[in-house]
């Protein structure tokens, strides 16, 4: 089985046909929904959809580690709610699901039209393959006894997902699947595409030379 662990917060818009498209294809599944205290109708739609409905404190690494608490599945594929899944990305898994020392994600693509976002998804795909280095956006995937193994999610208010890719690949590198999941382009839309671009970079490098993750956070 394959637990697949979804933060959210305020993810009406998506929530629904994210759990419909994933149930659709394979028995073999188990749906975890971790909500972080949505005051919209998130709850409503996920709750009677997931086979978990997990209620816990904001704050993606404590859902993260508090659907994976739950989980029974062999491995734990960790994904945000406004991600498109593909049929094709979903079978990749059920092939290597029972791998031991296992961990990776998938190239992404970005929702939006705009031109700067394929050069956006090339860089994140070509510097996560240099680096081993995953983000949330990229649909993480662990085998759960490693994950156990090596702790979980850190407790950190921002870039869990860099510290948890920097603990596993000193046990095995990364697998990094070619084949892209679409996620949302929302954040450079809404933000500005160079403005956010600009500002992930800051983030970082901050983070990089010490900065304290409650600090990123206020600023984030």
């Amino acid at each position: 089985m394959i637990s697949i662990i979804i933060p959210c917060l305020n993810e009406e818009d998506n929530i629904g046909t994210l759990i419909h498209s994933l149930k659709k294809w394979h028995s073999e599944i188990e749906v975890i929904v971790v909500d972080g205290g949505s005051n919209d109708n998130t709850v409503a739609i996920a709750k009677p959809l997931a086979d978990q409905f997990i209620e816990a404190t904001s704050g993606r690494a404590n859902q993260l580690n508090k659907g994976a608490e739950q989980a029974k599945g062999e491995l734990l594929w960790f994904i945000h709610a406004d991600t498109i899944i593909p049929k094709t990305a979903f079978m990749q898994l059920i092939k290597i699901q029972t791998q031991k020392n296992l961990w990776g994600r998938f190239d992404v693509y970005l929702s939006g039209q705009h031109w700067a976002f394929r050069m956006i998804e090339f860089m994140m795909n070509q510097r996560s393959r240099l680096t081993g280095i995953a983000t949330g956006d990229q649909g993480i995937f662990i085998n759960h006894q490693l994950f156990k193994e090596i702790g979980g999610f850190p407790n950190l208010k921002l870039m869990e997902d860099i510290e948890i890719s920097t603990r596993l690949k000193k046990v095995c590198p990364p697998l990094c699947l070619k084949q892209k999941i679409i996620t949302s382009s929302r954040r450079w839309q809404e933000n500005g595409i160079f403005k956010t671009i600009l500002k992930m970079w800051w983030f970082r490098l901050s983070w990089f030379f010490g900065a304290n993750d409650q600090k990123l956070q206020e600023k984030y």
